[in-house]
């Protein structure tokens, strides 16, 4: 997508005027990476590594530089992160990031400077999915900086983000249930897939096709998803993942 590419370029520029030589590599990640964008509908998925201190004012230049604000983004909403470097070269489980922004014309603003008062659950997914699928905006291909994480560590995450998105007032009741098939794929298969290509992949491969065909209808087109069917497909993931032997 050319309007994409334009922005990821001059994302990547203004974090290399602040960074400079600590700023290891920018990452594409999520349906863009996955072929599965659709600006109407999509976030744009962005993961940078630092080598070095990063200082708050740092952090906070970074936010008023990437902010739609400053960067109109071109989709629903950037979500960024930036992890040191120390984190996407270990296999961990955990958050460990250095910055977590979202903003966008359709996305709420939200900052995080520091682990804690975000799920820990997405950052280990996301970087797995990096490091499967990630393009590289600028640096090396990802999976010469980020480490693969055991299974047994994903596993534990997939299990936190099923149990989340089955809470009441937890995302978009779609969301869960195409999250929840993009989990079964990869406890089948050790494949991380689009969520829309996760659920057309289990649309023949699940009990409820009928629940999963009414996610892949967009929300603007489709009925709403009954609550108790929802939280009955994402038990039903939950305790496949429950099962699996974590090694």
């Amino acid at each position: 997508m050319p309007v994409a590419a334009e922005y990821h370029r001059e994302l990547a520029r203004r974090l290399r005027t602040i960074l400079g030589e600590r700023l290891l590599g920018v990452y594409a990640s999520g349906s863009l990476a996955l072929e599965d964008f659709d600006p109407a509908r999509s976030d744009l998925d962005v993961v940078a590594v630092a080598g070095g201190s990063v200082t708050a004012a740092d952090k906070e230049e970074i936010v008023g530089r990437l902010r739609h604000e400053a960067l109109p983004c071109p989709a629903r909403g950037l979500e960024f992160v930036l992890y040191p470097e120390e984190t996407v070269r270990a296999p961990s489980a955990e958050a460990a990031f250095l910055l977590n922004l979202n903003t966008g014309p359709r996305m709420a603003f939200r900052v995080d400077f520091e682990p804690g008062a975000v799920e820990r659950h997405w950052f280990p997914i996301d970087r797995a999915i990096v490091r499967a699928s990630g393009a590289a905006i600028a640096g090396p291909s990802p999976d010469e900086l980020f480490a693969p994480i055991p299974r047994r560590l994903l596993v534990q995450a997939v299990r936190e983000a099923l149990e989340w998105h089955r809470a009441p007032g937890n995302g978009d009741d779609r969301d869960a249930v195409l999250n929840a098939c993009r989990s079964i794929r990869w406890l089948r298969e050790d494949v991380w897939s689009s969520k829309s290509a996760a659920g057309a992949w289990a649309l023949a491969r699940v009990a409820d096709a009928d629940l999963v065909a009414a996610a892949l209808v967009a929300p603007d087109r489709g009925a709403r998803l009954d609550r108790e069917r929802v939280v009955r497909f994402v038990d039903a993931v939950l305790a496949e993942a429950v099962s699996r032997r974590p090694g």
